[in-house]
């Protein structure tokens, strides 16, 4: 019998979020040079094979981490990325999203909802209790995206994550499992 069961770890009306393979890197690294215009300076995810496998290695491996694939679920083309970075068990049950959009995908909401499906995977099977966002003061899309799924700005920290070559601003921006449920 043939399985019918979904190929996404969670999924929305308009996009469907899996883990991240080896074999994705062909079709992600195309995805991001296409979009080099529209993540500079905020973003430099792999464009590269080599460094695209390195990066998904780190996601697939590490357990601290978590890699989301976002796919179009009409005909399940990689739209963007969603990943949880820095997840710390015990009694902080915490982790530090970071995001991107592709090109042909930006401006549709596809992140909001995929966003959304990824935040609610943390507090359901990854048991997390608590998300962070931390965005540079003039990236208004991400900055916007936060507020839309419901985090909260926390904070500002100067040179807080070193990026291209610099060590950047960042405005902090948090949700946590109570806030979600009750929102």
């Amino acid at each position: 019998m043939p399985h019918t069961g979904s190929a996404y770890l969670a999924e929305g009306p308009r996009v469907g979020l899996r883990h991240f393979t080896y074999a994705d890197g062909p079709e992600f690294t195309a995805r991001v040079r296409e979009s080099k215009d529209l993540h500079r300076p905020w973003l430099y995810p792999p464009a590269s094979a080599d460094a695209y496998t390195a990066y998904a290695s780190r996601l697939i491996e590490d357990p601290s981490k978590v890699g989301f694939l976002v796919c179009t679920r009409e005909d399940g083309a990689l739209a963007g990325f969603v990943n949880i970075n820095n997840i710390v068990q015990g009694a902080f049950q915490s982790g530090a999203l970071g995001y991107g959009v592709f090109a042909h995908a930006a401006g549709r909401g596809l992140m909001r909802e995929a966003l959304g499906l990824a935040v609610g995977h943390a507090f359901g099977p990854l048991r997390l209790h608590r998300l962070e966002i931390n965005a540079q003061p003039g990236n208004t899309a991400s900055i916007a995206l936060a507020r839309a799924c419901g985090f909260r700005r926390e904070g500002f920290s100067p040179k807080m994550i070193h990026i291209d070559g610099e060590w950047r601003d960042h405005e902090r921006w948090a949700i946590t499992a109570e806030m979600r449920a009750s929102g």
